[in-house]
């Protein structure tokens, strides 16, 4: 069952996509299942607001920030039933400010681990994106296939730069760390430039 995430960023994509995460008995709970008849599919879900002990769903103690790289955040924070009542969670006001903060925390790290851009091409590709972007609203066909060239050259420059990491023997866990991502997407990107 995949996670539901609550937040994600462009740079780092799926990578890190983070999610306020659920303890319950001091662990994370399964995915919550919802009755909805016979047949067989069962709908189901990991969004932490369905966790709110109604309809014989497990609910809640704490609530923490998780991340898809496998990160989960120190601190939890405790829900209070008393003050919540028989509310369900999403229509409770449950302050997600400390979770969120934890993601942000988190990315905060990774950021400072991942190689920095050169000044003039990180320059270059805001300024390249704030003309994407007025040109798919000025003329989005253009945009559309602007980015099909970009598509084109992302692809053969990312093979060249793979392929030289490849020759000096770098590692996928190195990689991992350089761009910000997973171990198995570096892995992907090495395997791929393999292939050139």
């Amino acid at each position: 069952m995949p996670v539901e995430w609550d937040w994600w960023t462009v740079e780092f994509g799926d990578a890190h996509a983070g999610a306020v995460g659920v303890l319950v008995d001091g662990g994370e709970p399964g995915p919550v299942y919802f009755d909805v008849g016979s047949g067989p599919n069962v709908p189901s879900t990991t969004h932490w607001s369905a966790y709110d002990g109604r309809h014989r769903r497990p609910r809640a103690e704490a609530l923490r920030a998780v991340c898809a790289c496998g990160w989960r955040g120190a601190a939890e924070y405790l829900l209070d039933w008393e003050l919540i009542g028989d509310e369900p969670l999403y229509e409770a006001d449950v302050d997600l400010t400390g979770p969120l903060a934890d993601w942000n925390a988190h990315l905060s790290l990774v950021r400072d681990k991942a190689v920095p851009l050169p000044e003039p091409l990180a320059a270059l590709l805001v300024e390249r994106t704030e003309q994407m972007t007025a040109t798919a609203a000025d003329a989005p066909l253009a945009a559309l296939r602007a980015v099909g060239v970009l598509e084109r050259i992302a692809a053969r420059v990312g093979r060249e730069a793979a392929g030289a990491l490849c020759d000096e023997g770098m590692s996928a866990e190195t990689v991992a760390t350089g761009l910000g991502t997973t171990r198995s997407k570096a892995l992907v990107l090495l395997l791929t430039a393999q292939e050139r």
